[in-house]
Order: C-alpha cells, then sequence, then structure tokens
C-alpha cells in the first residue's frame, strides 16, 4: 500500500486556488511537482506549492503549459523531495518523451536519513507517473540510453560541483577583460570529465536565457550565478564543445537535440572550430587527448587541410603547432577534459604538451582534478588493479571489489555466451578488444576478423554509436568505438599485440599483431618515429581504456599464454556460475 497520493489540477490561477481551499498541505508541506503541456515539463520541488505555482504562473516561459502534478506524501521532508526532484529530472531527460524546460541550478546528490526506504517509494511513484503516461521507458531502459548518460542534468558529486563553480566564477570575471584564460579539468576514466563539460554546457545556456521572474532556489549551488549582470554576461556568447572522436561527438549532438536550452548548441570537430567565421568566446573541450598534431591524419585530406588551416591562422604551416593552438587561438577562454593516460595513436598530442598545460593552470590555480570514479563500481580499486596488471609491477591479489564482477576466460564462446546472459539480464554488455586482428570484413569477403576457440567474430559494423546498434551484441567493438561511453559489462579481448616477453618477463608490444596503421606509423612530419617504448605505451592504455568502460563487471580473454598465466595466478580460472 502506497502513502504517496498525485493530486491532479490544471495551471491557471482559479485552479490553484480551488485547490489552495481545498487541499491544506498545499500551502504548506514539501512536495514534488510536474507542470506540461504533453510536449515541454518542467519539475521542481517547493515547501509551498500554492506560492510556487503562482510564482510560476507569471514565467513568461511557461505561459504554455497547462497541467499541473503534484506528488504529496506524509513522510517527505525537504532532503527527500529534492532527492525526488532530481531523480524525474534525470529520468525524464532519459526518457524522452517530454522536453524538460529545467535550468540547471545545482542537481543535488546528497545523503539523507532513511534515504534508502525513501527510494523504495521513488520507485513506486515512477510507476504510477508512468503508468499515467509520463514515461515510455522502464527505469533500467532508461539508465542504459545515451539521452540519460550523456543527459546535462546529471547530479554532479562534490568535486565535480566545486569545479563547475569555480570554473563558472572565473568565466564572470574573465569574460569582460580582453585576456585569454585556459582551465583544465583533469580525471581517470569514469570520474565524469564529459558530464562535466555537458553540464557546463547547459549552465552558461540557462544564465544567458535566465527569467528574472522565475525564482531560483537560494539554497541550491549555482544559485548565485542567476542574477541579472551575468544574464547580460552570457547572453548572445558564442560557445562550442569541441569532441575529436565521431561517435562520441554524434552521440552527444543527438542527446543535445532533446534539450530545448541546447538544441542549437555547437557540438564541433577541431576543423569545424578552425574553419568557423567568426571566434568563439568559450570552448569546452571533451577528450582533449585525442586532439592531433602535425602528423599523417586519419585521411589524406585531413592531413592537407591541417596544413592549410595552420597557414591561414598562423601564418605559416608550423610543425609544432597543434589542434591545441587552433583552439586557443579561435576562443577567448578554452577548458579542457583531459586524460593524458588515453592517448592510442602517434599522431595524438604528446603527453609532455599537456604537461606544459597542466603546470600553467596550476599556477593560475584553473586546474581541477577529479578523483571519484562516478562509472566503475568497483571504485578507484578496480581502476588501480586494472592500471596495474596492465603493467610490469601486477598486484599480487584482487583487492575488495565489492560486487564488481571481473573473471577470467580460457573459451571464447563461453564468455561471449556470459556477455550475452549479462545483456539479457542489465543490457549493454559487449564484447571489445585491442585492435589486434586485421578488419578483413570490411572487404565484404565472407571473411571474418577475429577466430579463436572455434568462434567467429567481426569487428564493429557502425562506426557511429555502435553500442546501441543492433548487431552489437555480436560484434567486437574497437577502442574508437567504445572511448567514452559506459558499458554495464564489458568482455575485453586481449590479443597477440600485447604479450610478456619470455627472456625478460617484461611486457612488450607485437607490431605484426598490432593492425592499427595509424597507432604504429612513424610522425615523419615531425622526425619522430614510434619506438617499440611509444608503441608499447599506446597499446597499454587501449587496454586499460577497455578494462574501465564495464560498470558492474569485466570478463577478459587474453591469446598471449604468458599474460593469460599471470592473470589466471592472480585472478584464477574461469568457474561457472549458477
Amino acid at each position: 500500500m502506497t502513502d504517496f497520493e498525485i493530486e491532479e489540477l490544471r495551471f491557471a490561477p482559479e485552479s490553484v486556488e480551488e485547490t489552495r481551499t481545498r487541499l491544506p498541505r498545499f500551502s504548506n508541506w514539501p512536495v514534488v511537482y510536474l507542470i506540461e503541456d504533453g510536449h515541454d515539463i518542467y519539475v521542481g520541488e517547493t515547501g509551498s506549492a500554492d506560492r510556487r505555482m503562482r510564482q510560476h504562473l507569471k514565467s513568461q516561459q511557461k505561459q504554455h503549459l497547462r497541467e499541473v502534478r503534484i506528488v504529496i506524501d506524509d513522510r517527505f521532508n525537504g532532503s527527500a523531495c529534492l532527492d525526488l526532484e532530481s531523480l524525474l529530472i534525470r529520468l525524464l531527460d532519459g526518457d524522452g518523451k517530454f522536453d524538460l524546460l529545467n535550468r540547471n541550478e545545482g542537481i543535488t546528490n546528497q545523503d539523507y536519513y532513511q534515504r534508502s526506504e525513501y527510494n523504495d517509494t521513488f520507485k513506486e511513484i515512477f510507476e504510477e507517473l508512468r503508468s499515467r503516461g509520463y514515461f515510455e521507458r522502464t527505469i533500467p531502459q532508461i539508465e542504459n540510453s545515451d539521452l540519460f548518460k550523456l543527459s546535462p542534468y546529471k547530479a554532479l558529486n562534490t568535486e565535480q560541483g566545486i569545479a563547475v563553480l569555480d570554473i563558472m566564477e572565473g568565466l564572470v570575471e574573465d569574460l569582460p577583460r580582453s585576456e585569454n584564460s585556459l582551465a583544465v579539468i583533469q580525471g581517470d576514466p569514469g570520474t565524469g570529465k564529459t558530464i562535466v563539460g555537458i553540464y557546463l554546457m547547459k549552465l552558461m545556456r540557462d544564465i544567458a536565457e535566465f527569467d528574472p521572474t522565475d525564482e531560483v532556489e537560494g539554497d541550491s549551488m549555482f544559485s548565485d550565478l542567476f542574477v541579472e549582470g551575468n544574464r547580460e554576461l552570457f547572453e548572445g556568447l558564442r560557445i562550442g564543445l569541441v569532441v575529436p572522436q565521431k561517435s562520441l561527438r554524434l552521440s552527444i549532438a543527438k542527446v543535445f537535440r532533446k534539450v530545448p536550452a541546447l538544441r542549437d548548441a555547437a557540438v564541433l570537430t577541431p576543423y569545424d572550430v578552425a574553419d568557423a567565421e567568426e571566434d568563439f568566446d568559450v570552448l569546452i573541450v571533451d577528450e582533449a587527448h585525442r586532439l592531433t598534431q602535425r602528423a599523417s591524419q586519419a585521411h589524406g585530406t585531413l592531413t592537407k587541410r591541417f596544413g592549410e588551416i595552420t597557414r591561414r591562422l598562423f601564418g605559416t604551416d608550423d610543425y609544432s603547432l597543434n589542434q591545441l593552438d587552433w583552439l586557443r587561438a579561435r576562443s577567448r577562454h578554452t577548458i579542457l577534459l583531459l586524460d593524458t593516460a588515453q592517448s592510442v595513436r602517434p599522431a595524438d598530442i604528446e603527453p609532455e604538451v599537456f604537461d606544459r598545460v597542466i603546470d600553467e593552470t596550476r599556477q593560475l590555480e584553473r586546474w581541477y582534478p577529479l578523483e571519484t570514479q562516478m562509472r566503475v563500481k568497483g571504485g578507484k580499486e578496480y581502476l588501480d588493479f586494472a592500471r596495474t596488471m596492465i603493467s610490469d609491477d601486477p598486484p599480487p591479489d584482487v583487492p575488495d571489489l565489492q560486487d564488481y564482477e571481473v573473471e577470467l576466460f580460457d573459451d571464447l564462446g563461453a564468455m561471449h555466451q556470459r556477455i550475452r546472459e549479462r545483456d539479457a539480464e542489465f543490457g549493454l554488455a559487449r564484447l571489445v578488444a585491442g585492435y589486434a586482428w586485421e578488419w578483413r570484413s570490411r572487404r565484404k569477403n565472407g571473411e571474418y576478423d577475429i577466430e579463436l576457440d572455434g568462434v567467429r567474430l567481426n569487428w564493429n559494423v557502425s562506426d557511429v554509436d555502435w553500442i546501441a546498434s543492433k548487431t552489437a551484441l555480436e560484434e567486437v567493438g574497437s577502442i574508437h568505438t567504445v572511448q567514452g561511453y559506459d558499458l554495464n559489462y564489458a568482455g575485453v579481448l586481449i590479443g597477440g599485440d600485447l604479450r610478456i616477453d619470455p627472456e625478460t618477463e617484461l611486457l612488450a608490444a607485437d607490431k605484426a599483431n598490432y593492425f592499427d596503421k595509424k597507432g604504429k606509423q612513424n610522425n615523419r612530419m615531425r622526425g619522430r618515429d614510434t619506438t617499440d617504448d611509444d608503441l608499447l605505451q599506446y597499446v597499454t592504455n587501449v587496454y586499460r581504456v577497455l578494462l574501465t568502460r564495464g560498470m558492474r563487471g569485466t570478463y577478459l580473454y587474453v591469446v598471449d599464454p604468458l599474460l593469460r598465466d599471470r592473470f589466471r595466478r592472480v585472478l584464477g580460472a574461469s568457474r561457472p556460475r549458477p
């Protein structure tokens, strides 16, 4: 039996007055409410629904809304209502049926007394709202979607919130000045760098479009940013989000099209920025470690274009200049989201360039480290474990990873079957691999790319949103299609490109078994050869990224016998699960 009720009324003065007279808790009780017209929706929480509805009725941006649903529960308090408001905002945005009108004032993710008991009620409230047509999908289906994972309505943790607030306050100071600025947000895989970048985009747009007749919650994290002077400061700014990787860029652009405040936001390649008609006021650069230097690019036309852009921007094709130089030349204020341990090709800007940038921003107090693990449920312990397993100093055993699954398989068919089972149960379970097999199937001649233990598999057919494609469960994703994405379970194939040298007993990269041609070629333009040590760094970076895709678990299949023995000593052989 549920203790909550959902009150329905029209979004009109007379309906608000009638409800105030009829329902005492409409005026003085913590509630959560939804206002909508079948297309747009606004979610809020308040201690006085009567007063808040009257304020909303004065808002020009909400004049078209028609219906109100108010969630009332005798056990509600302010903390529970903030939590439910945050949950409904995130789920509505991830479901995609409605366009969400909320601002990013500072969605909370704070613990409070008896939160777990409230969570059970929240699930019941969700199901009731779903039965009334407010949601089209279940919570697991929503949480597995890009709309949810890349939503600008994520609840930030403390260090993310501090970074966002500090950067925004810095922009408020810097925007009226003539000098340029640079900030860096640095973090390991899964610390939420992309989410921070998307959140910043939405927050800047919200401030620019702020309706002063609409009340801002005084205790929200970013409430002090919503003032008249700031609105004028951010209004009309040219803001862009730069994403070097094609798949992630198109996924983010797709999400932005569902968010009214971001519908026309620019999601760009570095080439787009360089070729833009006007300079940008603010550029946020996601996966900045994938920006490239002067080298052979992914396509010959891009190599030629690289030189043309550098000459146009700087007057000469100086081979020491890179895409980061382009972006800083075209933007007054640049914010980099960065993890130098995810650089995977010789064309990527060298880590030492970013080391200098980090030193520069540290001295200016514009460097923000993210350390809290937001993706992997095994936490930082798993991240450290995965990193050291792909090193010459492996751990003696497995740390306490709570409920996180890590398992070694000796049979690829068995691992694939486990992935299928986990996908049926949780969704988003996929096979991924290092670039240790040639892409033979691209020739459409019936050949398979990966053949092991009687199992035949092909690389991903789609290079855009492969994870959600219909054939993904029977294919293998590469670093270029999964970097920046989350899975529930990852089955990682560590191929013959990474092995243990039997003489030195150290890790080595096998160039003959590494088939990413752009990942091992020399950079003749810069006069730099890709050494064996360089290649080993790229290959280990690839596998460290792949090993951190799974939120709930990671399964492993290792080709090299000596490296497989190392994993077996630490993990133990695979065991059948009930």
